[in-house]
């Protein structure tokens, strides 16, 4: 009886520990290996229109966030929106004009230069043409 018990115990911790690694596991398997965007578009397509003088326009580029400035009038350009410490995604703050990464308070200019923060190395840089009314990216 007792042994019955037993092994009916231990199924019972090897199952629920189990469980609790796949729970755990699973969304920091999926945490340390981003998407590699393969099957994304190679390219997107911004109208003009929709990223103002000074201002920001996010997108997804290979299935990760980018983002779309026009920091003069006519002139474009785009980058990663991805941080360079942990991968946090940056928020543009137009009334200081740059780049806030909100996990570690690490901040970019509008050409990915780090400003502060921990941030080891710029926001990478993403190639940019104007098509008629659209801006292209990649």
């Amino acid at each position: 009886m007792a042994d019955n018990r037993r092994r009916f115990l231990v199924a019972a911790i090897g199952t629920t520990g189990a469980a609790l690694t796949a729970l755990v596991g699973w969304p920091l398997l999926r945490t340390l290996t981003p998407d590699s965007g393969e099957g994304a578009d190679a390219q997107v397509r911004v109208p003009r229109k929709d990223v103002p003088v000074g201002g920001a326009k996010f997108v997804q580029y290979k299935g990760k966030p980018a983002v779309v400035l026009q920091p003069e009038p006519g002139k474009f350009t785009a980058l990663s929106a991805v941080c360079t410490h942990l991968g946090c995604i940056v928020k543009f703050k137009p009334e200081q004009g740059d780049f806030e990464c909100p996990c570690h308070g690490g901040r970019f200019d509008t050409k990915g230069e780090v400003l502060a923060g921990p941030p080891p190395e710029p926001l990478a840089t993403l190639a940019v043409a104007v098509d008629g009314d659209d801006i292209v990216v990649g």
